[in-house]
C-alpha cells in the first residue's frame, strides 16, 4: 500500500503553520524548526522541494524566513502532497504490467480516483482552520 512520507506529512504541518500565520511576514526557518521539533538542515529540505513547487518563498536576512506564495484557500492538500511525493497513485506502474484483470484495473482506476478527489477537495484554508479549532486538544496515539 502506498504511504506518504514524513517529508510528505512533515511539509503539511508546515504549510499549515505558515496558512496560519500572516501572509505579509517570512516566518525565520528556526521558528518553523522549534514548532515541530525538527532539525533546521531536515527542514530547510523539504522547503526548497516546496520552494522548487512554487508553492513558498524565501528570503534571506534578518527579517527572512520562508512564506506561502499564494493565499492557503487557492492549495489543495493534494497539490502540497504531489509536490513532495509526486503521483498520488496507490500502486506503481511495474505493478500493472503483472496483475492485470478488467474487473482489478477498474478498482484501481476507481481507488486512485477516490483518493485524489479527496486530497483536492480540502484546501490549506480549511485545514488550518480545523487545526485551529483543535488547538487545545492533545493528540493521542
Amino acid at each position: 500500500m502506498y504511504r506518504i512520507s514524513t517529508k510528505g506529512q512533515y511539509a503539511l504541518l508546515i504549510m499549515t503553520d505558515l496558512a496560519e500565520s500572516s501572509s505579509d511576514s517570512f516566518i525565520p526557518l528556526k521558528l518553523l524548526s522549534h514548532r515541530r521539533n525538527l532539525s533546521v538542515k531536515y527542514l530547510e529540505q523539504i522547503l526548497i522541494q516546496l520552494g522548487k513547487a512554487g508553492l513558498v518563498t524565501g528570503s534571506r536576512g534578518s527579517a527572512g524566513g520562508y512564506k506561502l506564495t499564494k493565499e492557503p484557500s487557492e492549495y489543495t492538500i493534494g497539490e502540497i502532497l504531489r509536490a513532495m511525493e509526486g503521483d498520488l497513485a496507490p500502486r506503481g506502474t511495474n505493478e500493472r504490467v503483472h496483475l492485470t484483470s478488467v474487473s482489478n484495473e477498474h478498482f484501481w482506476q476507481n481507488f486512485e480516483e477516490t483518493v485524489n478527489s479527496y486530497v483536492d477537495s480540502i484546501t490549506l484554508e480549511e485545514l488550518a482552520q480545523k487545526n485551529t479549532e483543535f488547538a487545545g486538544y492533545e493528540y493521542c496515539i
